[in-house]
């Protein structure tokens, strides 16, 4: 849903932090910008991956309590 909104709203550049091992659309278990739609936004993953991994997962430890 998310990459289709980037691509539908045509922007330039995805940045993200932290791969998705488990589910990730874009790079990590199937990249969706790869396929033939109109529009390829520049993928940017791994900013700053060990801070934003860590968040994430404090985030839904906190949430399954």
């Amino acid at each position: 849903m998310c990459a289709g909104a980037a691509i539908n709203a045509r922007l330039r550049r995805v940045v993200f932090g932290a791969h998705d091992p488990k589910a990730g659309s874009c790079g990590s278990v199937v990249n969706l910008f790869e396929l033939p739609y109109n529009h390829h936004p520049q993928l940017c993953g791994g900013v700053l991956e060990e801070e934003c991994s860590s968040l994430l997962t404090d985030f839904f430890r906190r949430l399954r309590k």
